[in-house]
């Protein structure tokens, strides 16, 4: 995927290629491992054409989180969009949260290109990131504006473009179809209608994508190799599941609990506006958590029947609200923190902070700004 938008944008705005496949990635990919995935590839082009790795990188793991984070049918979004019923429509809200996400990404890829001027690292001969001293900072950006199309290993086989994009067009376009068939036709279900909506279900349009994937994985592989892979994943989305259904459990004790409504009502008793309740419950869940999953789901177990209550207010909005707030702080408590400075040995503080963490903050916040933008006009 990503070797097919270097090659469209001719070679160069390396970091545009890779954030438009991190964005496209973790629709049904879980962000840790999408970047673990993704890490290769971006530190082949590093080394490839002297680019910054820092900057890649960075463009790379903010546009995942955008996708993670709002779009179903990734587990965080689509069990914030189930807390809110019928009150929101699945498939409407994954074009929204697309639609939504596209200037975030732009606005990434160039903040990915500031920073990577800022702490420039690069992927040297023997494999190692090494640090680029300041005085040769301008010469490697030279370089590594030249237009240069790294090539694929030859001695792998890979998947044709189709392949590659189909296992995350496939349940998108099913859950579309779905809503679309729902919009437009309203007479008696049909057996064209039913099959349509059996196939746009989460569960089901995300098993098609499966199939489509293992096949484009079998065809040119190991029947063993294929088994192993499977097991592999089968093995890492237990992580996922325990902690998807861990926040629908957190958010469930706490709203028991009483302290929910406590919080809740406390922010909503200061007056403030509809949708920035949800954004900063989610933001501050995340600062004390870690979990950008567990933050969202129990923003969206504890708000929703508050929100639901209140006349005007658009769910969709306040869905998406609590979505992006679970990325405004991402600090030494979030998994996906120590997966990418690991990965990319980012082991200054500057980095971490005023880098990665900065850029979380920013677009965070003008993804919800936007957000404000597009309610005070529909």
């Amino acid at each position: 995927m990503a070797h097919t938008f270097i090659k469209v944008l001719r070679g160069k705005n390396e970091e545009i290629a890779l954030a438009i496949t991190g964005f496209l990635v973790s629709i049904p990919i879980f962000a840790d491992s999408a970047l673990i995935l993704l890490a290769p590839l971006v530190k082949s082009i590093s080394q490839a054409k002297k680019k910054s790795l820092t900057g890649l990188a960075l463009a790379m793991a903010c546009a995942l989180n955008i996708t993670h984070a709002s779009v179903p049918p990734t587990p965080g979004p689509l069990a914030v969009v189930a807390q809110f019923g019928d009150t929101i429509d699945l498939g409407a809200y994954i074009l929204f949260g697309i639609v939504m996400g596209l200037p975030v990404m732009i606005l990434i890829a160039i903040m990915s290109r500031v920073a990577g001027r800022r702490w420039y690292k690069i992927v040297d001969e023997a494999g190692e990131i090494v640090d680029v001293a300041p005085d040769k900072v301008e010469e490697y950006a030279r370089l590594s504006s030249q237009p240069t199309i790294p090539q694929l290993d030859p001695g792998e086989q890979y998947p044709s473009a189709l392949m590659s994009f189909a296992p995350i067009f496939i349940p998108v376009v099913l859950i579309l179809a779905s809503t679309f068939t729902t919009m437009l036709y309203t007479g008696e279900p049909t057996l064209a209608t039913e099959v349509i909506n059996f196939l746009g279900s989460p569960v089901i349009a995300i098993s098609v994508a499966l199939l489509v994937s293992i096949y484009g994985l079998a065809g040119h592989k190991p029947r063993q190799e294929v088994l192993d892979c499977l097991e592999r994943g089968v093995k890492s989305c237990g992580t996922v599941i325990l902690i998807t259904g861990a926040g629908g459990a957190f958010g469930n004790i706490i709203k028991s609990s009483g302290i929910g409504d406590i919080i809740a009502n406390g922010l909503a008793g200061t007056n403030m506006p509809i949708l920035l309740l949800p954004f900063l419950m989610a933001a501050i869940l995340k600062l004390v958590l870690g979990s950008g999953t567990v933050a969202m789901t129990t923003t969206a177990t504890i708000c929703a029947p508050i929100l639901m209550q209140i006349p005007g207010a658009n769910m969709m909005f306040c869905a998406y609200a609590a979505c992006i707030g679970s990325q405004v702080f991402s600090l030494h408590n979030d998994s996906f923190f120590w997966v990418l400075t690991r990965t990319f040995k980012f082991d200054k503080l500057d980095v971490q902070i005023l880098g990665y963490e900065g850029m979380q903050f920013i677009w965070s916040w003008a993804g919800f700004g936007l957000l404000c933008i597009v309610n005070a006009v529909f």
